[in-house]
């Protein structure tokens, strides 16, 4: 796979962990959030492993 293609994914990875991190720290965190977050993580991991 092309370079720039998975330093995208890898930057679009950390974003959405630092978001998920965020949205965890906050006083009343929402799980459906969480849940979709974890979600999107989980396929760009997926795909950095295919890479």
């Amino acid at each position: 796979m092309e370079s720039s293609h998975v330093q995208a994914l890898q930057s679009k990875h950390a974003g959405l962990e630092a978001r998920l991190r965020d949205e965890m720290n906050r006083p009343a965190p929402d799980n459906a959030t969480i849940q979709q977050l974890k979600k999107r993580k989980l396929r760009i991991k997926e795909a950095l492993a295919e890479a």
